[in-house]
């Protein structure tokens, strides 16, 4: 009961967390049971080219004739497996490359941050769309650009509390004790990011399913993978909207925007829970507030 009540408290606490939360775990959930629960096969021809939803299928279907309901719930796994995967693969990329920056400073800081910042500026989607056209359209390949390309907020992020970190007195203790970088930066500095990193993972997740919807609209997604961005470019390849079909654009529209704005709000509680300042800026609005 303990545990129940300590779940109910941080659910008053932050809302906006609990609803993320609740909302995400219903789409990992319906994900994982797709081969279960989908009502069709995935190729299956259900019934005539866009036809309007019925009682049969709750979301009509597409321009191939396959039911969207069942589209939605793989067309989930995918864009899931593309947001988690590529989400740390930038996570570690960045944390790694933050952490080092920052715990040894000087030229080492200098040339990663350098770097850091002409990746930093150089517009995402073109670049992606670049190196995904050389790559191949693979769900690999995706998985690797999203991964590879989008570290650098988290090591810009990472390096400052790393620089902050390697002044405390814990830390100035045990190298004046003669402990080397490596064990240092892994026991002293890493356990204090890891809670910053689990933060930036989540904003990172919807990122990445945004970049992917992205890739799928525009052509250069996997062709063979059903994701909800690849449902879009069908949509409109087929020319659904000026066929009043909206069912088969809305409803994998409405859940990529519905996934990036759980991971926000998952995100934003997490980093109010585990950074001490937001908290205490928090409190102390509502405890001084000035009565008029």
């Amino acid at each position: 009961m303990s545990a129940v009540n300590a779940a109910l408290r941080a659910a008053r606490a932050q809302p906006g967390g609990a609803v993320g939360t609740v909302t995400l775990a219903l789409i990992v959930l319906f994900a994982l049971l797709a081969p279960q629960i989908a009502p069709y096969d995935i190729w299956e021809k259900a019934g005539a080219v866009y036809q309007p939803p019925s009682p049969e299928h709750l979301l009509g279907l597409d321009d191939a004739g396959a039911d969207m309901t069942t589209l939605l719930l793989w067309g989930a796994r995918t864009s899931l497996l593309v947001g988690f995967s590529a989400a740390l693969i930038a996570m570690v990329i960045g944390g790694a490359i933050g952490l080092v920056a920052g715990y040894f400073g000087g030229r080492v800081d200098a040339i990663t941050m350098r770097i850091t910042d002409y990746l930093l500026v150089i517009p995402d989607i073109p670049l992606l769309l670049i190196v995904a056209a050389v790559w191949g359209r693979s769900l690999t390949s995706v998985i690797l650009i999203i991964g590879l390309l989008s570290w650098t907020r988290t090591a810009r992020v990472v390096r400052t509390q790393a620089r902050g970190i390697r002044e405390r007195v814990y830390v100035k203790r045990a190298r004046s004790i003669g402990a080397g970088s490596l064990r240092v930066i892994l026991h002293h500095v890493l356990p204090q990011t890891v809670p910053l990193l689990s933060t930036l993972t989540i904003f990172a997740v919807g990122n990445a399913i945004l970049t992917e919807t992205a890739i799928a609209f525009l052509g250069l997604g996997d062709p063979t993978a059903v994701s909800w961005g690849r449902l879009i470019q069908n949509a409109f390849d087929g020319q659904a909207l000026s066929r009043g079909a909206w069912w088969a654009v809305v409803p994998p529209g409405l859940a990529v925007g519905v996934l990036i704005v759980s991971c926000t709000l998952v995100g934003r509680a997490l980093e109010e829970r585990l950074n001490p300042r937001l908290r205490g800026g928090h409190l102390s609005v509502r405890t001084f507030r000035v009565k008029p």
